[in-house]
């Protein structure tokens, strides 16, 4: 008889550190991602990015390291020189405009210096695009992982239910399943989209109510493979409880499942935000996110202004590469066949 595959959870999870640590793709992918949760805090507390709002550039002003355009490419009044011309003769009103000017001048407001560049350029309206790419990442990386964990969270305990319980309940569950998966995902997500109101957890609800069946039909087939084995066998020989089966004995040894989808679902629910915010049915007007962005940076880049396009893309593949590898380390790190354990 072998010996069971069975280990606790901290043992699980304390020989996935250590396989981790010896990972440097995955110890670097780490210290990315969590750099960019740090920035979707700080974005969060208004400590930075918080005002996106403000009109600091030129209209569409460039970056940096582009430099800035000639004056009469931003709009800017080239005043004509030589004297000025008498009007007094032809204008009846010219002698009243010098008591105008002194009247207006009581009550003007000065304009804020408008910058000609940015350090990643400027929109349309002249916001700076470093701030929003920052501000917008706390939209997209929030919907983008909430969703993803409330999707796994979903998906990956009716697939423990119905895989380890099955009977009448896994039927039950197959059904809901199999009505979900019937209805193309599209459809559910502009259904959905078309029932609750705009905003950040409308979406998040949205994209976890729609992405939640393909990690149930893993994590079923994992567990009817595993309810059978002897590790659980033994557990419930010894008295184990059905919860303590469920979620201490066979959950840490089929959690790699769940972290993949989880990544995977990470890089489709930002997608799938950028749909549904540049259809309109996403985040509220008065938000920014990766998805708004890329539908402004559609216009701008017709008249030749790349720099928006450019900044929310990178960031953009940069986030979710590196929480990809991440998750694929981890997952490496906690696949039992990995760790010798099966």
């Amino acid at each position: 008889m072998s010996a069971p595959a069975q280990t606790s959870s901290g043992g699980v999870w304390a020989a996935a550190w250590k396989r981790l640590r010896a990972d440097r793709v995955g110890m670097t992918c780490m210290a990315i991602v969590a750099a960019f949760l740090v920035l979707v805090l700080a974005a969060a507390l208004d400590v930075i990015a918080a005002d996106w709002q403000r009109e600091v550039g030129v209209p569409d002003a460039p970056p940096s390291f582009v430099g800035p355009r000639p004056a009469e490419d931003v709009g800017a009044i080239i005043e004509p020189k030589g004297p000025a011309v008498d009007l007094s003769d032809i204008d009846p009103l010219a002698p009243r405009y010098a008591e105008w000017a002194a009247a207006a001048a009581k009550f003007k407001t000065e304009d804020a210096v408008r910058q000609p560049t940015l350090p990643l350029g400027g929109d349309r309206l002249g916001r700076d695009v470093l701030a929003k790419v920052i501000k917008g990442a706390e939209v997209s990386v929030v919907v983008g992982l909430a969703a993803a964990v409330v999707a796994t969270l979903i998906g990956t305990l009716l697939g423990a239910l119905s895989g380890f319980f099955g009977g009448k309940l896994g039927d039950l569950l197959e059904w809901v399943y199999n009505v979900f998966t019937a209805i193309p995902t599209i459809l559910l997500l502009f259904t959905f989209a078309a029932i609750f109101p705009r905003g950040v957890t409308s979406v998040v609800l949205i994209l976890a109510f729609t992405g939640w069946t393909g990690i149930y039909r893993l994590i079923r087939a994992e567990f009817i493979k595993h309810r059978s084995r002897e590790y659980v066998r033994s557990a419930e020989a010894i008295g184990a409880s059905t919860g303590s089966r469920i979620f201490k004995h066979i959950l840490p040894n089929v959690s790699h499942v769940a972290l993949v989808q989880l990544s995977l679902h990470v890089v489709s629910f930002i997608k799938s935000e950028v749909i549904l915010s540049y259809l309109g049915l996403g985040v509220s007007v008065d938000q920014v996110s990766w998805g708004t962005m890329l539908a402004e940076a559609q216009n701008e880049l017709i008249l030749g202004h790349w720099w928006q396009l450019t900044a929310v893309t990178v960031c953009m593949a940069v986030f979710v590469t590196a929480f990809a590898l991440f998750t694929d380390a981890l997952r490496d790190a906690l696949d039992p066949k990995l760790r010798g354990l099966e």
